[in-house]
């Protein structure tokens, strides 16, 4: 079984990879190709992105096709981030812009209402338009620094409590023990694992 993976997000890739290792499955990233057709993340919500993704990519090159959209959503400003957390400074944001917007617009908001969600949807689909999607939630709080050098996107902003670190600075292993995004994945994992023994796939 072959699986385009609809992202050229390093990081995330790698998480997806290792999360379903184990599988016999093959994997490639849409940097195996040479031009992919860009998806323009529009919807309105996690859900609608990440199908589009995925069926797009999945129309493109006659494979199953994996894609997740998943962002950052704090209570204190009534869910923003949310859809648009790649962008949250704007068209052409890094991960650094979005970080420092996102204190900046917190600034004076105490610790116990920094509360925070971070939020992933993976949607599985085929060429011919079926589809899976299944969900993650991680639940902490917005620091009021960045800490630690590990992950990507708002890994150094997000506090966990149980933890007493934010997820910059786990382990990769600890994070996709608990991610939002290990939880949606091991439940695709599981979905993958019952295909395979219904078609008798060892």
């Amino acid at each position: 079984m072959k699986i385009v993976l609809a992202s050229r997000n390093r990081g995330k890739l790698r998480e997806i990879r290792d999360l379903l290792d184990g599988l016999g499955i093959e994997f490639v990233s849409l940097a195996d190709f040479d031009h992919p057709p860009e998806v323009i993340e529009d919807g309105e919500t996690f859900y609608d992105n990440a199908l589009k993704k995925a069926r797009t990519i999945a129309e493109y090159a006659n494979c199953t096709a994996l894609a997740d959209d998943s962002g950052l959503e704090v209570e204190a400003l009534r869910g923003a981030p949310g859809v648009h957390s790649a962008r949250y400074a704007g068209a052409g944001a890094d991960d650094l812009s979005n970080m420092e917007k996102l204190l900046r617009d917190l600034e004076g908001v105490p610790p116990e209402k920094r509360t925070a969600s971070f939020r992933c949807v993976v949607v599985l689909c085929h060429p011919d338009g079926c589809h899976q999607a299944f969900e993650g939630r991680w639940d902490g709080r917005i620091s009021e620094a960045m800490r630690g050098r590990r992950g990507f996107g708002y890994d150094p902003v997000f506090y966990l409590d149980e933890a007493g670190k934010t997820v910059a600075e786990m382990s990769p292993e600890d994070k996709n023990r608990r991610s939002h995004r290990a939880q949606a994945i091991r439940k695709l994992k599981r979905h993958l694992e019952d295909v395979r023994g219904a078609h008798g796939i060892k």
